[in-house]
């Protein structure tokens, strides 16, 4: 069993910054992708920034420039910096991870708010 655990959300101006953290723990087997999604109610969760193994990343037209994913791969660890940040980024940003043999985990969720 595989845990995620999300940290470093929070409310914050327009304009601001946050930095997300996402923290693997468990039986962990070789990690596939990593990646940080978000969700606002009524919506459907979205994708926000995407990293497969050995490939670079992948983002969301509404983060490109400014969204940033990186990993620690040593601490099964990987972050979303998040800068000049918009109300309309205004989500609860969930963390997953896919693991060899498409087994998939998601995090608890850090809810973040942008004030305008």
């Amino acid at each position: 069993q595989v845990q995620l655990v999300e940290s470093g959300g929070g409310l914050v101006q327009a304009g601001g910054s946050l930095r997300l953290s996402c923290a693997a723990s468990g039986t962990i087997s070789r990690i596939r992708a990593m990646g940080w999604y978000r969700q606002v109610p009524g919506k459907q969760r979205e994708l926000v920034a995407r990293l497969y193994s050995g490939g670079g990343p992948y983002y969301e037209d509404s983060a490109k420039g400014r969204f940033t994913l990186s990993t620690n791969v040593a601490r099964n660890a990987w972050y979303l910096q998040m800068n000049n940040l918009k109300p309309e980024d205004t989500a609860v940003y969930y963390c997953k991870t896919v693991l060899v043999g498409d087994r998939e985990y998601w995090g608890q969720g850090t809810q973040v708010t942008v004030s305008s």
